[in-house]
């Protein structure tokens, strides 16, 4: 019986930027001179990353450092364990196009990718375009301006297309113009990331997250390009879609991690499909591929099958029709809108040795506790509107967990089993934390001494030989997001409001003649001789609050009978 096919949703216009080598990006846009020479970021003994000049050389991502200086000793090596300046470039790289974009729906992933919901511009500008005139058509990139914009050829997508394809000749129906339109926005905002801040992008331009993030990888770097019907029918030869998708192996598929991808190869292979060995481990990382065309074509295969491979105790509701989907490049995710605060902060690091007692232990936490303290006042303060000099929290998370990663022994043979288990405990976000005049060390300290020791031990047994963890995790979750005047917040400042209600509410107050003093204006004199006063019955009555004898509160006389009211019921 043939499985179901899903069905693919044309109508968002997603556009996905991969920042080209950001890391090295980074340094170099610091110091531009390195960008004539191979320039590798360290972490641990890992090439974190490098840029294009090293590659060259033969240098990439995650070797061992011993072998990157071996075939290109003339490398610069910057240290990237502090990631302080790579998180502050992700951040204002992110508001940069965020801005840009009208829907609010830019959602990143990691320090070096964005994706941006741009269906309602591309909609919007759609409608303006002149039939008669398609060569000199203008994008409109503000509502309230329409001279804001570029101009640009609708008639011609810009850029690289998958399948690679000429543009001349192809019928310029209504979905076929809005792809061109995207395709001249990408371009549009690659240039301008490039030209104003100094950043290049590879841009992939697609109906839905997973298809823009792949099309995205196929002409690196700096490049764009778009995947063009025909969409559908999914899962037969005529579709661009089946054919782009069907080539890649099971574990690059966005959203499929290893785990998932190693549970489908052993279905399909009958057996584990085995590992790569070395130091690092990269998704998909294994001696054999298995593309998504293996899968898909397997006998029998569809979501029923797929949810009695994936599922079982902790897999997520309905997993096989969700991976079923992403096989055939069908993603009905949507781009998440942009947050005012993150929903989780957190520091760790990875170990190659043994932590062999708990001095050592607690070194490690005290260091990662101060780390996270300080992003938390980086990303979850803002200037205090009242008092610029302080700082306010936009948000206080309730939630502080620790997780660790405990390397498991070796087997007989005395190769050691790879792992991704972590293992966790929670407890509640103790207050001080947000203590603004405190030291970050001291605060670290506390913090450790009060709930992170324990969490600890009650997650590791003692042991005389130490603890062998290759990895430590301290995160701050479950956010609550503080009120506040702007549109993104959740709520509203009250106290702030009164505090600013006698600034706000001046122009409307009124004023008495004995009050306003002296004036040459005939009306603010003699208010009873224009239509600046309104008639009202008992105005010297109303004009005084009164004062109450029991709370020294000043009532209006519109409230004071139920101000009474209120201290008679509190009596009683």
């Amino acid at each position: 019986m043939q499985a179901s096919v899903p069905s693919l949703n044309t109508g968002r216009w997603l556009i996905h930027f991969d920042y080209d080598a950001f890391y090295a990006s980074v340094v170099e846009h610091e110091d531009p001179a390195l960008k004539a020479v191979p320039l590798i970021i360290q972490q641990k003994q890992i090439v974190c990353t490098c840029n294009y000049k090293a590659r060259e050389r033969g240098v990439y991502k995650l070797q061992l450092m011993t072998d990157a200086v071996r075939i290109c000793p003339e490398a610069v090596v910057i240290l990237g364990e502090d990631l302080t300046r790579f998180r502050d470039a992700s951040k204002a790289l992110y508001g940069f196009l965020r801005e840009r974009i009208w829907s609010d729906r830019a959602e990143r992933l990691g320090f070096d990718e964005v994706w941006l919901d741009c269906t309602d511009m591309i909609d919007y500008n759609a409608k303006l375009l002149s039939q008669n005139d398609l060569t000199n058509s203008f994008f409109c990139m503000d509502r309230d301006d329409p001279t804001i914009g570029f101009a640009f050829d609708a008639t011609a997508l810009f850029g690289q297309t998958q399948p690679a394809i000429a543009s001349e000749g192809v019928l310029l129906d209504e979905d076929r113009l809005r792809l061109h339109l995207a395709s001249h926005l990408a371009r549009h905002l690659r240039h301008e990331l490039e030209s104003q801040v100094g950043y290049t992008a590879t841009v992939g331009i697609g109906p839905n997250k997973v298809l823009s993030k792949l099309v995205g990888n196929v002409n690196k770097p700096h490049n764009q390009t778009t995947i063009i019907p025909p969409y559908e029918p999914l899962g037969t030869p005529t579709s661009n879609v089946t054919q782009f998708i069907d080539a890649h192996d099971i574990g690059k598929i966005p959203g499929i991690g290893f785990k998932l991808a190693q549970k489908i190869r052993s279905k399909v292979l009958g057996r584990t499909a085995v590992i790569n060995e070395g130091l690092v481990m990269v998704n998909a990382s294994t001696k054999e591929s298995v593309s998504v065309g293996d899968v898909r074509n397997y006998p029998g295969m569809g979501p029923e099958m797929l949810e009695e491979v994936l599922g079982g105790p902790g897999a997520q509701k309905g997993i096989g029709g969700m991976v079923w989907g992403l096989l055939h490049g069908v993603d009905n995710t949507e781009v998440k809108k942009a947050r005012r605060v993150p929903a989780s902060i957190s520091q760790e690091d990875s170990y190659m040795k043994y932590l062999h007692n708990f001095d050592e232990v607690r070194k490690q936490l005290l260091l990662l506790s101060e780390r996270l303290i300080n992003r938390m006042r980086v990303d979850l303060t803002e200037d205090d509107e009242d008092d610029a000099s302080t700082k306010r929290w936009m948000a206080h998370p309730r939630t502080l967990r620790l997780s660790t990663r405990p390397r498991p022994p070796r087997d007989a043979d005395g190769v050691r089993p790879r792992t991704f288990h972590r293992i966790s405990k929670s407890a509640p976000l103790p207050n001080f934390v947000f203590k603004l005049d405190e030291q970050m060390s001291g605060l670290a300290e506390k913090l450790v001494n009060e709930v992170l020791t324990s969490l600890f031990r009650k997650m590791h047994v003692e042991s005389s030989q130490g603890w062998n963890i290759s990895l430590i995790n301290i995160a701050v979750t479950n956010m609550a997001e503080s009120a506040a005047d702007t549109k993104d917040s959740e709520g509203r400042d009250i106290g702030r409001m009164f505090r600013r209600q006698d600034d706000i509410l001046k122009d409307f107050r009124v004023v008495e003649e004995s009050e306003a003093g002296n004036t040459d204006d005939p009306v603010a004199a003699h208010p009873d001789d224009g239509m600046s006063s309104w008639d009202s019955d008992n105005d010297d009555e109303d004009s005084e609050p009164y004062a109450c004898p029991d709370c020294q509160a000043h009532i209006p006389s519109f409230a004071w009978a139920a101000h009474q009211q209120f201290h008679i019921m509190a009596a009683t």
